[in-house]
């Protein structure tokens, strides 16, 4: 195939002028920073989040030369691990996930993880793609016309849901011990006046009462489900009472209580389950953001073959109008030469205005295609005019290669272990046989033992106002604060109590409830488990027929091009020699157009079923030399080739 020939050519001859790489580009780290204050201090500062990121890597500029964008496919791939605004919302969605295994090692719920993805536009050459791949067995020329000019289809992606628990994991069963210690404290101030009905307390028609109240607290739990607290109080009270024996007085007392629950809400496991959902919840979010690289490189793929396709599609437009071009000038001079009828060349002028129209249709598509593509590959293309003007020139050519050797059961069993859906399904089944330990545990009664101790102290000075000064001396109790900590630490005043607490609920039906809701959501998330793997099967075994139907088909629309255009060429001979018409020449060339572009658009097909194949059974990455880490960074390693060494 000519086209075929020349794509060849112009890949071999910038394959010769990318003979000196770039070194490797100088994109910093892009991955997400979130850090924490240290320190008692620190921890009532707010941390820090790197702010996203919006510039473009210098590797875009570096494929740039006098306004053309030379890009191979390797390029392509690397603009998008750097460039590519969903691989960056993914990064933070990985920070995301952390934060939650931070809230359970305090004690808080969770707050669960993304599980969407976004896949890439379906550009031009995907579904409902406008290339010519129509049967060549018309008997007219046709020209197509496109009528939906401005589909949003084709720019706009879709979102692929990983989630196969329907919500996140439910949270049922006992509350979380609160780890982090917490510290209380209050100070009061108070000064009552209330009016007497007698005179024998205070000596006067009012009672004045001054409070100073002190309190802390101090609380923290444990894995088993222990919760401490401490409680340190002190009062002092000053009273115009003729009666109190010291006046004012300070009221002490120092406690502790454990709380140990014996049935609900007891065990390791149990109170640790948020920790362990949240780091299964971050190993997740891993494998979402490994599903966003391979749907991104996937989509990379898939847009510039497509671009390649739509090019080559272009180059067959143009080579179809400079045929229909040719037809008419030779028809010009016979018609000049008297040889030829005049309607003959108003045919053949009829064909090349047909040609021309493909012509600007095949450009207008390569155009867009081109915009989709720079879209997807950086994240100013619409607000940088050197990204935004300059052409893509596609530098990687596409080639149909050998079909797959393996099983079904091989390429089953490989996409069972590549597939990233298939390992976050797990990990979900396993949140939630995780939650359902809780939802168990709290159908349990609540049985707590519970110990306090609390050590109380007492002094004050003695009341000025009673008639005997100093008659409370006796008791030991003099002095003030100091005195009675002193009580406290001697224990002078010591109270101790242990109780057993029991709450039985009659039906318990709550409980009941939410534990039969837990377990068929279990059985609902294994379901959708069992779907995914059947649906693995199906997408491979799918996948795998799609690419030799392709195949086939582009090997038939090879030889039906080759066919053509010998046809077209006996044609051509017999009306030199008088014994065909215009009318037969212009048919067969409407033929051969056909015929190219069908080869032009089944080679694309097969591209795409390639594509879907590396896909479905998760070797996107392994096939493309792409490592996850560096997508995680934001930093690819491998240079990029510039098209032109620059002057």
């Amino acid at each position: 195939m000519k086209t075929k020939i020349a794509a060849q050519a112009v890949a071999i001859t910038l394959s010769c002028l990318l003979a000196v790489p770039l070194q490797a580009q100088s994109a910093g780290d892009q991955t997400p920073r979130v850090e924490y204050n240290p320190g008692f201090k620190g921890a009532y500062r707010p941390g820090s989040v790197s702010p996203a990121g919006f510039a473009d890597t210098s590797r875009v500029n570096d494929l740039i030369r006098a306004g053309q964008l030379y890009l191979s496919l390797d390029d392509a791939i690397a603009l998008a691990l750097e460039n590519n605004l969903d691989l960056e919302l993914q990064r933070f969605a990985i920070q995301l996930a952390r934060t939650d295994e931070l809230r359970a090692r305090g004690g808080g719920n969770l707050r669960g993880v993304q599980l969407t993805v976004n896949e890439a536009p379906a550009g031009v050459g995907g579904p409902g793609s406008p290339l010519n791949n129509s049967a060549a067995g018309g008997v007219t020329p046709q020209t197509a016309v496109p009528l939906n000019v401005t589909d949003t289809q084709l720019i706009a992606q879709s979102v692929n849901n990983l989630a196969i628990t329907g919500a996140f994991a439910p949270v049922n069963g006992p509350a979380i011990p609160l780890y982090d210690p917490t510290f209380t404290g209050s100070f009061l101030a108070q000064h009552l006046s209330s009016i007497q009905t007698t005179t024998t307390a205070t000596g006067s028609q009012y009672l004045a009462t001054n409070n100073f109240n002190t309190n802390l607290g101090y609380l923290q739990g444990f894995s088993l489900g222990t919760q401490v607290a401490g409680t340190f109080q002190n009062q002092r009270i000053t009273q115009n009472v003729l009666r109190n024996i010291f006046n004012p007085y300070d009221i002490t007392s120092l406690g502790f209580t454990v709380s140990q629950p014996l049935l609900r809400g007891f065990g390791k496991e149990l109170n640790q389950r948020f920790i362990r959902i949240a780091k299964n919840s971050g190993r997740i979010s891993d494998f979402v953001f490994q599903q966003q690289v391979i749907s991104t490189v996937s989509g990379v793929v898939r847009l510039y073959y497509d671009l390649v396709s739509l090019n080559e599609d272009f180059l067959v437009k143009t080579q179809t109008l400079a045929t229909a071009q040719r037809l008419y000038e030779d028809n010009q001079n016979k018609v000049e030469q008297g040889t030829l009828a005049p309607i003959e060349l108003t045919r053949a002028q009829a064909q090349v205005a047909a040609a021309r129209q493909d012509r600007i249709n095949a450009e207008g598509f390569v155009r867009q295609q081109e915009l989709i593509l720079k879209n997807f590959l950086t994240r100013n293309a619409t607000l940088d005019p050197l990204i935004h003007d300059a052409r893509i020139v596609p530098t990687s050519p596409l080639v149909v290669e050998d079909q797959p050797t393996q099983t079904i059961s091989e390429l089953v069993k490989l996409a069972i272990v590549n597939r990233p859906e298939y390992q976050t399904a797990q990990l979900q089944i396993e949140n939630a046989n995780i939650s359902l330990e809780g939802a168990r545990n709290g159908l349990l009664p609540q049985l707590d033992l519970l110990g306090s101790m609390t050590n109380t102290g007492f002094a004050g000075e003695a009341n000025s106002l009673l008639p005997v000064p100093g008659s409370g001396a006796y008791l030991g109790l003099g002095g003030g604060v100091g005195s009675a900590l002193g009580q406290i630490l001697r224990r002078d005043y010591p109270t101790a109590t242990v109780s057993l607490n029991l709450t039985l609920p009659i039906h318990n039906r709550t409980a009941q409830a939410d534990l039969a809701r837990d377990e068929i959501q279990l059985r609902q998330t294994q379901i959708r488990a069992r779907q995914l793997e059947n649906q693995i099967r199906v997408e491979v075994e799918d996948a795998l027929i799609a690419l030799q139907r392709t195949r086939a088909a582009y090997d038939a629309a090879q030889e039906t091009r080759r066919l053509q255009e010998q046809s077209l060429e006996i044609e051509h001979e017999r009306f030199s020699s008088g014994l065909s018409t215009n009318f037969l020449v212009i048919q067969y060339e409407s033929f051969v157009a056909q015929a190219r572009s069908s080869e032009v658009a089944a080679r694309g097909a097969w591209a795409k079923a390639r594509n879907q194949y590396e896909r479905v059974l998760g070797l996107t990455l392994r096939n493309h030399n792409v490592s996850v880490d560096e997508a995680v960074r934001g930093q690819v390693s491998r240079p990029s080739t510039p098209a032109i060494p620059k002057n």
